[in-house]
């Protein structure tokens, strides 16, 4: 009898185990928040003469604010989503473009739901962040705080279908159409984008063919030791009409010194076709160099990250402070992030 009410309990215990495992829920919740001190070095601080570099994000006087990110997604056998909210002034600057229709489109920075029709192909539908850049939204993906005038007057996000296909273990390809840039609640234009990314060994190649321009992106990088990393980023775009438009080449040398303590340098080139209007000097064929210095400390989920930023452009783009124009700004940001 001792020997039967042991296997039944056996039975029951494994029966709901293996209950629990065919019923684990494969819901997800991270995220981060962000904030940071700013000031100009060789400019006004105050809002009223507030000075400050054409990229985005992070440009903000005194004690700042960044953003909440909530990210909840859902990863099943073959099919899943993922829900991006943002609540602060980054997400709003990220998603400048909405509200256009629902009241709460400035909270979504992605919305999308895939399928993975086999190994090696994943159709996704929705609204993504864009493919195209070295430097993403999110302050947890990037080294430096800042961001770069090249990420800056890029893409930030489509919403489309995309088709994402594993070609090897080192070439992959993607395809999609997509609405206006940027545009993403809904397609109010008629217009569509096309867009294509051709990737070898963590190089990218991207193209995007918008109704309003055409760029054409480099995006990857290099192990050269344990401890050294080289990011870059190259990239072309051109407005239609002969608008204008900007090229540039930015790169992200990366020391690691400890396990918790990384330095690194964006140094970027980034130059205007025409009067583009990016870095602000008013002035056709403007070309700026930003050399930008980040500390990144780790503690735990905790990233405090000091930064020294100089922008030098080829005509007066800022002020200094004598209210004069001036062709250079330097500042210093001081970030804290913390993700989940």
């Amino acid at each position: 009898m001792k020997k039967l009410f042991t296997l039944s309990m056996l039975f029951v215990a494994t029966s709901l185990f293996a209950q629990e495992e065919v019923t684990e829920k494969k819901l997800s919740i991270t995220g981060s928040i962000d904030a940071y001190y700013r000031a100009n070095l060789n400019a006004p601080n105050d809002l009223e003469n507030w000075t400050a570099p054409g990229s985005s994000f992070a440009n903000l006087p005194g004690f700042a604010l960044g953003m909440a990110n909530v990210v909840m997604s859902y990863e099943g056998e073959k099919t899943g989503f993922v829900a991006d909210l943002v609540f602060g002034p980054r997400g709003t600057d990220a998603i400048f473009a909405s509200p256009m229709y629902s009241a709460t489109g400035n909270i979504i920075n992605q919305l999308y739901a895939y399928w993975n029709v086999s190994e090696s192909v994943t159709l996704t539908m929705g609204n993504f962040n864009t493919f195209l850049g070295y430097e993403v939204i999110s302050p947890t993906a990037n080294f430096n705080y800042s961001t770069s005038y090249l990420f800056s007057y890029g893409p930030f996000s489509h919403t489309g279908i995309k088709a994402d296909i594993a070609l090897s273990e080192d070439f992959s390809l993607m395809l999609g159409v997509f609405n206006d840039t940027d545009l993403t609640e809904f397609n109010p234009t008629g217009d569509y984008a096309f867009g294509a990314q051709l990737g070898y060994a963590g190089q990218y190649l991207n193209f995007l063919l918008d109704p309003s321009f055409t760029e054409i992106d480099f995006t990857g990088g290099f192990d050269l030791s344990d401890d050294f990393f080289l990011g870059i980023n190259a990239a072309y775009l051109s407005l239609e009409d002969d608008g204008g438009g900007f090229s540039g080449v930015a790169l992200y040398p990366q020391l690691a010194t400890s396990e918790t303590f990384t330095i690194g340098l964006r140094g970027e080139y980034f130059v205007e076709d025409g009067a583009f209007g990016a870095i602000g000097s008013g002035v056709e064929d403007t070309s700026v160099f930003a050399a930008t210095l980040t500390g990144s400390f780790a503690i735990d989920n905790l990233t405090i990250k000091p930064e020294l930023r100089l922008d030098s452009a080829s005509d007066d783009s800022f002020l200094d402070n004598d209210l004069a124009t001036s062709k250079s700004l330097s500042s210093f940001v001081l970030a804290a992030i913390y993700s989940f």
